[in-house]
């Protein structure tokens, strides 16, 4: 997400929300409408939107649409229908996403028009620093300042202080199963703007437009939806985090973390419960509560386990028994096998046979970026020997694409495939355009946290 330096009156006005739910946690926003359809917090909506990208909706306009109608064209008329009140919500287009894993199983993906997700992301502007004052510490899904390494490194600290017994709990669904009565309840909780509830209320209930197997359209959704929000929706997470942050309070509101002496870690609808000796009880604890708020826990993979005896995942790493150079045992991490058959799988399509039509700078272009992406989120925890094992596989592979390009085809049968000169000369280059794996620079975040650990 983009900075607000450019648009400093949002920068303030978000700061100053933050500062009054801080210092008033009962105090409830009345008048709140009037600033989102500001040209500032438009024009800053838009951005963080065209920022992140994103494919069409229903109505198939895209960003280069818009550029080309006159992007302060398209704002201007956007914010009249939001001040005279004519701006309805358009349907949304549904996408199925395969689950890594899981043959036969999608994810439901949710994308909204364009000029809703501007609308979204302006109200996002306006409610984010409100309920970020009342958000606990144990939640680091979707929040400035924190990421998914926050919480890795939340887990790994819990769990060498004494909290071995681990519930790796799973929502069956979670976006799709939020009820809506009780979600707007928790935001009209602080916010009093009919018009912003409107709004909220409204994005809930729109009609979502997927495909069968005969490619019709096939309409769901609608005014009668009493549950789910869109996962891809701009606003989406943020009612996420608003609903859970019910399960985190009334969790240390009951006392279960003194009673089953334990701590939570939870990112979006990913989260762990650690206890010292208490699994059991506080399984059961959190398995009522979650039924209580009307959402349902995944219980073929929710599982008690004991760290350091039963590896676990979250957030895409494993958390293990290792061993030193020296033989000593400990608790660690390193990325999950799924993480690991994943970048295997895009290199591999990357340089497949399909891509000898391409240069080698590009072909290498896309798998650096690969590369990069991967070690930047893996690079905490313990993963030398796997960097050397990804990086040789790469660099196979890339030589697997050169033979492919440039060996000359068999002229008659019976015939040799010849290989013309200079072959493993260009295996070379091509290989020499490669970001070497071992070399990528951590993360920031990640430099930042061991340094924290090892204090």
């Amino acid at each position: 997400m983009i900075g607000l330096q450019r648009w400093p009156k949002v920068k303030q006005l978000r700061e100053k929300l933050n500062g009054k739910a801080k210092a008033e946690p009962g105090f409830r926003f009345y008048v709140l409408y009037d600033k989102m359809y500001r040209k500032d917090f438009l024009e800053a909506a838009y951005a963080q939107c065209r920022s992140n990208g994103g494919a069409p909706g229903v109505d198939g306009q895209d960003f280069a649409d818009i550029e080309a109608y006159g992007r302060e064209r398209f704002l201007t008329e956007l914010a009249d229908e939001l001040k005279e009140l004519r701006y309805e919500p358009g349907p949304v287009r549904r996408v199925l996403i395969p689950k890594e894993g899981q043959p036969g199983k999608f994810r439901p993906l949710g994308i909204p028009n364009i000029r809703d997700r501007v609308v979204q992301q302006a109200v996002k502007l306006l409610l984010e620093p409100i309920f970020e004052a009342d958000f606990t510490a144990e939640a680091y899904g979707y929040r400035a300042g924190k990421s998914a390494h926050d919480a890795v490194l939340d887990v790994t600290a819990s769990v060498r202080a004494g909290f071995t017994e681990v519930v790796d709990a799973d929502l069956s669904k979670y976006f799709d199963t939020i009820p809506h009565d009780q979600l707007m309840r928790s935001v009209e909780r602080r916010i009093a703007d009919r018009k912003v509830l409107w709004l909220i209320r409204h994005w809930l209930k729109v009609p979502v437009h997927g495909r069968n197997e005969q490619g019709r359209v096939v309409v769901s959704g609608g005014q009668k939806t009493k549950a789910g929000t869109p996962q891809g929706g701009v606003i989406s997470p943020l009612l996420a985090n608003i609903y859970f942050r019910r399960f985190l309070v009334a969790w240390r509101q009951y006392g279960w973390h003194e009673k089953f002496r334990s701590r939570i870690v939870n990112y979006a609808d990913d989260f762990v419960i650690l206890s010292r000796g208490c699994g059991r009880q506080a399984l059961d604890a959190a398995r009522r509560l979650i039924q209580a708020l009307g959402l349902t826990l995944n219980e073929e993979k929710t599982r008690l386990c004991k760290a350091g005896q039963d590896p676990f995942n979250f957030l895409g790493y494993t958390f293990e028994r290792l061993y030193s150079f020296g033989g000593r045992p400990y608790l660690g991490t390193r990325p999950a096998d799924k993480s690991v058959k994943k970048f295997r799988e895009t290199v591999r399509e990357l340089t497949a046979s399909d891509q000898v039509s391409k240069e080698a700078g590009t072909v290498a272009a896309a798998v650096n970026a690969v590369i990069r992406g991967y070690w930047n989120y893996y690079s905490w925890g313990t993963s030398s020997s796997l960097r050397w094992q990804l990086n040789q596989y790469v660099r196979e592979r890339m030589k697997i694409w050169v033979l492919r390009k440039h060996t000359k085809p068999r002229k008659r049968k019976g015939m040799r495939r010849s290989r013309g000169k200079g072959l493993w000369a260009k295996v070379r280059a091509a290989e020499a355009l490669l970001l070497d794996a071992l070399k990528v620079p951590r993360h920031p975040a990640v430099r930042r946290n061991a340094a924290c650990l090892a204090q």
